[in-house]
C-alpha cells in the first residue's frame, strides 16, 4: 500500500466552501468520509471506533455551538489519553496494565429455567 492509498485527497478549502455554501452536502461528505474510513479498519477495531464515532456525533449534537462541541470533544480525547487507565499510563505501565487485565473478575454464569406458562 503506497502512501496515496493510505490518505485520500483531502482539500481543506474547498471542504470550508461547501461548509458555508452547502451545509447538508457538506455533512453527508463527512459522515461518508468517516464511514469509509471504519470500513477500511480492521474487524476487530471497527466497533471500537463506531462507538467513539457515536460517543463524538453526540457531543455535537447535545453543544450548543460548534466550538463548544470542538472543546468538549478536545477534552474527551485528553481525559483518554491522561486519564486514570488512559493511554499515557498504558503506555509507561504496559506490564501493570497487562495484569490489570488478568486479574479481571471471573463469574460463574448460572442457568435459569424460563417458568412454565400457566394454562
Amino acid at each position: 500500500m503506497n502512501e496515496e492509498e493510505k490518505t485520500p485527497d483531502f482539500d481543506f478549502d474547498q471542504w470550508c466552501r461547501i461548509a458555508q455554501s452547502e451545509p447538508e452536502r457538506f455533512e453527508a461528505m463527512r459522515q461518508q468520509m468517516i464511514n469509509d474510513l471504519i470500513a477500511r479498519a480492521p474487524s476487530h477495531l471497527k466497533p471500537r471506533m463506531t462507538g467513539l464515532q457515536w460517543q463524538v456525533d453526540q457531543i455535537r449534537n447535545q453543544a450548543a455551538n460548534p466550538m463548544a462541541a470542538c472543546v468538549q470533544i478536545s477534552q474527551k480525547m485528553w481525559a483518554n489519553v491522561l486519564g486514570e487507565n488512559g493511554l499515557l499510563k498504558a503506555l509507561q505501565e504496559p506490564k501493570e496494565l497487562l495484569n490489570s487485565l488478568e486479574k479481571a473478575p471471573v463469574a460463574k454464569v448460572l442457568s435459569f429455567e424460563r417458568p412454565k406458562p400457566d394454562k
